[in-house]
C-alpha cells in the first residue's frame, strides 16, 4: 500500500503523513528532507545552493543518517532546498531512493511535491494537501517562533509565495495535483479535522485496509 501526500510549504502535508503512517504501520518519508539535505551539504562547501555539479554530487554521496539534522527545518534550509530541486539531474539522483523507499514490503507513505506525479505515479491513493497562502503563512510563522526563532510574517508569507511559484514553474516534475489524486483544503480545518478528512479520503480509496 502506498499513499502519496502532496503539496506545497505548510500546507500541513507532513503533519497528515506521520499520522496516516501511524494509523497504518507503515514507514514515512518527508522527500522535502532530501533535497533540504542536499543544500545543505552543497552550502557547507561554501558553494551556491544551484550550482549543478556540486548538487548533482551531493545527492549521489548523501547520507539518509543525516536526514534528522535540526537545521534542515530552518527557513534558509527551506528556500535552499527549492533552488536545488530545481535541477533535473539531482531529481533523477533522488529518485531511486525515493522509490527504495515506497517500495518496502507492507507499504509506505511518501509527502512531498511530485509524489503521486512523478515518484509513485500508481500509488494506492493520492491527496494533494493545499491551503490559502496567508493560512500557511501564519502556520510556518507559529512553527518558528514556537522554536524561538527569529521570523516575521511578512517575510514567511513573502517566501511562500516565491516558493510556490519556483515550485510550480520548474521544468523538472513540476508542482501540481495528480490527475487522479484527491484535493484536501486545510485552510479552514484544524489538525484533527484534516486527518479525519484525509482517511476518509484514503478510505474510498483503498476500503476496509484502513481502520
Amino acid at each position: 500500500m502506498i499513499i502519496a501526500i502532496d503539496g506545497p510549504a505548510a500546507s500541513g502535508k507532513g503533519t497528515l503523513a506521520k499520522r496516516i503512517a501511524d494509523l497504518l504501520g507503515l514507514p514515512v518519508l518527508d522527500t522535502g528532507l532530501l533535497y533540504r539535505a542536499v543544500a545543505r551539504d552543497v552550502l557547507a562547501r561554501g558553494l551556491r545552493a544551484d550550482d549543478p555539479w556540486a548538487a548533482l554530487i551531493a545527492a549521489r554521496s548523501l547520507d539518509p543518517a543525516s536526514l534528522c539534522d535540526p537545521a534542515l527545518r530552518t527557513p534558509k534550509a527551506g528556500d535552499a532546498a527549492s533552488l536545488v530541486a530545481r535541477i533535473p539531474a539531482v531529481r533523477e539522483a533522488l529518485l531511486a531512493y525515493q522509490r527504495d523507499f515506497a517500495a518496502r514490503p507492507g507499504g509506505s507513505v511518501l509527502d512531498g511535491r511530485d509524489i503521486g506525479t512523478v515518484v509513485c505515479p500508481h500509488a494506492d491513493a493520492k491527496i494533494y494537501v493545499t491551503a490559502r497562502p496567508e493560512v500557511r503563512a501564519r502556520r510556518r510563522y507559529n512553527e518558528y517562533v514556537g522554536r524561538s526563532e527569529s521570523v516575521t510574517y511578512d517575510t514567511i508569507l513573502a517566501d511562500i509565495l516565491k516558493r510556490d511559484e519556483r515550485d510550480a514553474s520548474r521544468g523538472s516534475a513540476p508542482m501540481r495535483p495528480a490527475a487522479d489524486a484527491d484535493l484536501l483544503d486545510t485552510s479552514d480545518l484544524d489538525i484533527e479535522a484534516a486527518f479525519d478528512a484525509a482517511v476518509g479520503l484514503i478510505k474510498r480509496k483503498i476500503g476496509q485496509q484502513v481502520a
